[in-house]
Parts: C-alpha cells; sequence; structure tokens
C-alpha cells in the first residue's frame, strides 16, 4: 500500500457531528462573489488553534489538488458528520503527523458540505493569496489541496459531493484566475500515492469540462466589460496559463 493510503488509514471508522450555517462575506480580489459557493468557516466546525501562525504567500496557486480522504464511504451526509470530520483529520494531521494545523485548504464531505481547511485559507482566497498547507510533498508553495470524503479506489462519487467539487473548482478559478483544463489536477499527479483514487482520478477531465462550462455560463451572464475591466476569457486562459507555467517552475 502506497504511503498516500497508510498516512489516511487512521481516519477510518470515522462518523457523525454538529453544525451551523455559515458564508465567507466580502469581495474577493478577482472573483464574482455569486460563484463562491456555501463554505463552513473553522469556527463553525470547531477547529483549534494552530500550532504556529498559518504562511500566507503574496501569489495565487497555480493548481487545485484533488484529494480524497481515503475513509470508509459512510452513509452519513449530515452537516454534523460533515464538522466531525474536518474536527477528526485536524487531530490526525496535527497528532499522528505532527503537522502545525489539518493539511488542506478545503474539505468537502460525502454530503455536499465544504469546510475551510487550514487557518486563513477563506481570507486568502478573497485576496488572490495562498495560504501554505500540507497538501503535496515538495509543491505546497504553489497548489491549494481540496480533501474530499471518502475512498474512490472502486466506489463512485457521491452526487453531492461531486455537484460541491464542480462548485468549488469553479470559485478557485475565477477567485486566482486560473484556467480549469491545467489546472486541475490529482495528487498522484505529484507524488507517489493512491490519492485521489481511481476513480475520482479517471474522473479529472469530466470535472475540467464541467468547470470550464460552469465559468463559460457564468461569463455569458455577465453585464458588458468597463474599460477597465479584466480580459475576455479566452485573453484571460492565454495570459494565465503562461502564468501558471512561470509559477510552475519556481514551485516547491
Amino acid at each position: 500500500m502506497r504511503k498516500g493510503t497508510l498516512r489516511r488509514d487512521v481516519l477510518r471508522g470515522m462518523l457523525g457531528v454538529v453544525a451551523a450555517d455559515v458564508m465567507m462575506a466580502g469581495a474577493m480580489k478577482w472573483a464574482d462573489a455569486d460563484v463562491m459557493p456555501r463554505v463552513y468557516t473553522r469556527r463553525e466546525w470547531g477547529a483549534v488553534p494552530p500550532r504556529r501562525p498559518p504562511r500566507v504567500l503574496d501569489h495565487p496557486p497555480d493548481h487545485i489538488i484533488v484529494h480524497h480522504t481515503a475513509s470508509p464511504n459512510v452513509p452519513d451526509m449530515s452537516r454534523a458528520h460533515a464538522f466531525t470530520l474536518s474536527r477528526q483529520i485536524q487531530r490526525y494531521h496535527m497528532k499522528n503527523q505532527g503537522w502545525d494545523d489539518i493539511g488542506e485548504q478545503l474539505t468537502i464531505s460525502r454530503g455536499g458540505y465544504v469546510m475551510e481547511g487550514r487557518a486563513a485559507s477563506l481570507p486568502a482566497i478573497q485576496q488572490g493569496r495562498l495560504v501554505v498547507g500540507a497538501q503535496s510533498l515538495h509543491h505546497n508553495n504553489h497548489t491549494i489541496g481540496i480533501e474530499n470524503e471518502g475512498t474512490y479506489l472502486e466506489d463512485d462519487v457521491p452526487g453531492r459531493l461531486w455537484a460541491s467539487l464542480v462548485d468549488v473548482c469553479a470559485w478557485l478559478c475565477t477567485a486566482y484566475r486560473l484556467d480549469p483544463a491545467e489546472a486541475i489536477v490529482g495528487h498522484r499527479d505529484y507524488n507517489d500515492t493512491d490519492c485521489p483514487g481511481d476513480v475520482l482520478y479517471r474522473r479529472l477531465p469530466r470535472l475540467r469540462a464541467e468547470v470550464g462550462r460552469a465559468l463559460d455560463d457564468a461569463h455569458r451572464t455577465e453585464p458588458p466589460p468597463g474599460p477597465d475591466a479584466d480580459p475576455p476569457s479566452d485573453e484571460r486562459r492565454r495570459l494565465t496559463s503562461h502564468h501558471h507555467r512561470r509559477l510552475r517552475r519556481h514551485g516547491e
């Protein structure tokens, strides 16, 4: 069994938890607030403080890394369970892995609930910046991670989780001006791991396509741009693709 699967095995057997709706407010640097999904803050799911203040970089990520938790595919789709999931992951990452905080910047439960992960992740996304996590060895300074609850070596992805994953990736691509065709990758693209599972990994081309369509649909419904507006989507994607390649050469 590979390291990426082993490091998550302790999460097996998790169930249950608490709740409350919260959405992050305020305008993002590049994003339309309408594309931001409902995200539950660390305070709402009951995070403990990190050991050290988060490190925030003054540049955006160039890739979005899709993970799975390698935990059981539980039938509990509740918000209470989603909050317990985040607390269990944080406890494991801090106590067993010795990390400063939960590893990924965002977590999605099987029920489709989206939680803020590492401290200060939501404000950083709002500002077009990157909180350094522990989502991918040697690549934490230029990527952002999404932890998806479950094990997807053979089982399919729940519809609610998938819908939220599309929404979250569309939001991040908008906030960071990323091209989903290039930006969305799996954990195994960077490290020797089974993550995010064969089934979810095979779905990544579909994820890139659905996020791309969502961005195009949003662009078609935008009002006519003013004289100081960002370039249109095709030109934006050309410019940011060059930006991604440049950043990747300097990534950790």
